[in-house]
């Protein structure tokens, strides 16, 4: 097994590298060049190719190998910032991004895209059941830390290394991860799919990718997780920072604790989830573990909120509650950790039981219903707490999260 997740650990850290760019490393950058604050943000408009995953999904999964598409899709994400590296932004307070920029990065995250897909792919594809565990701790664990490593840790180099120096670092990076998933041993013995087996291009794709034994319940779990608990885990762990700023907690040390201890203790989570699975604890009952564990945790959340809403209270150095609510907030990210890694088993897990010409489709299409439902709500939780108040808006935060605990009771044999 080692010989399988050592390159996967590689790969999904080099996966995390794009997201950690974008959102840590190349607002800096942009906004040093002199683009206004509103232009910054209108970046986030070149992230739509995540969303048309299953576009390329089926091609990845039916024509040619998981291997050839990653290394195909690494290589071109080297070869795009090499042309980053060799158009840097010009300074001087200039208007908008320069239109060759904005176009690359936005083969930026096609290629990204595509990469997910394929590694994904190769993952289902390599990983037994029994490994997929500790397979898809690597997974969260190395994503995570390429985001922080693109972000925090190529922004600290900012000051020594110039924008062309960064695009160069990178795509040496990305050019050798495309050699390691071309030349891995145990990435040469995965299959290729036959022509027999490629499913015909129809409309009713859609209909087949449904029929696989558990999808619909599966889709309704990633929904209603991430539905639920960005409100909650997001609406407590985007909101509630906000809040303790507004409180009196200074803006650094909430930088720290919700930023670098957040990272710490999500990682944590994701590593115990995936030694509790690899111990051979079932999944679904794990999750519903957790998920209590969570409930009871924004609970705790919640009622610290409430008091902190009270005149009296106080969130000066060394008081006790000022410790519990920076404790209340690592708690909430380590849980967080902890579902993601059994959450994504689960999808993975179901998406092995689709043929295997679906299965990279199949998985896109939990990965975006996933991607969706954490952003939709999550979204919206500040507009809730302004409109609705923060009591009852926590309230409902609260009573919401109960519902995947519950609807962990109807899974199908087939995933149990």
């Amino acid at each position: 097994m080692r010989g399988k997740l050592l390159p996967l650990a590689g790969l999904y850290l080099v996966q995390g590298l794009p997201y950690g760019l974008q959102s840590g490393l190349l607002p800096v950058l942009l906004r040093a060049g002199g683009l206004s604050l509103t232009r910054v943000g209108l970046t986030k408009v070149l992230y739509a190719p995540w969303l048309f995953k299953l576009v390329w999904a089926p091609l990845v999964g039916t024509r040619g190998s998981p291997r050839a598409w990653l290394t195909l899709s690494t290589a071109a994400l080297g070869l795009v910032c090499g042309l980053l590296a060799a158009l840097p932004p010009a300074e001087g307070g200039q208007a908008e991004l320069p239109v060759t920029v904005a176009g690359l990065l936005l083969l930026l995250n096609l290629g990204a895209a595509v990469q997910d897909v394929a590694l994904d792919t190769l993952a289902m594809q390599l990983l037994e059941p029994a490994e997929l565990g500790p397979g898809n701790t690597v997974q969260v664990v190395a994503y995570k830390l390429g985001s922080v490593l693109a972000g925090g840790g190529l922004l600290a180099l900012v000051p020594t290394l110039s924008w062309p120096q960064l695009f160069v670092l990178l795509a040496a990076t990305y050019w050798l991860a495309a050699a390691l998933a071309w030349s891995t041993p145990a990435l040469q013995q995965l299959p290729s799919p036959q022509p027999s087996e490629l499913p015909p291009h129809t409309l009713h794709l859609l209909q087949d990718l449904l029929t696989v034994s558990g999808t619909l319940w599966t889709a309704g779990f990633v929904l209603t997780y991430k539905l639920v608990l960005p409100t909650g885990e997001q609406g407590a762990s985007s909101l509630f920072p906000l809040l303790l700023l507004d409180r009196g907690l200074s803006a650094p040390e909430l930088g720290l604790w919700n930023s670098v201890g957040a990272m710490a203790c999500s990682i944590a989570g994701s590593s115990l989830g995936g030694a509790l699975l690899s111990g051979h604890r079932k999944l679904l009952p794990l999750l519903r573990s957790v998920l209590q564990f969570r409930l009871g945790g924004l609970a705790c959340q919640s009622t610290l909120l409430f008091y902190l809403d009270t005149p009296w209270a106080r969130l000066d150095p060394g008081t006790v509650l000022r410790g519990a609510v920076l404790l209340s907030l690592c708690l909430q990210h380590f849980l967080g950790g902890l579902v993601t890694t059994a959450t994504f088993t689960l999808m993975m897990c179901c998406s092995q039981l689709a043929p295997s010409a679906l299965q990279a489709t199949h998985y896109s299409l939990l990965a975006t219903l996933e991607l969706l439902g954490k952003l939709l709500l999550g979204t919206l939780a500040g507009a809730l707490a302004d409109s609705l108040g923060l009591h009852f808006c926590f309230s409902l935060f609260l009573a919401l999260s109960a519902i995947p605990i519950l609807y962990l009771s109807l899974a199908p044999r087939a995933l149990a």
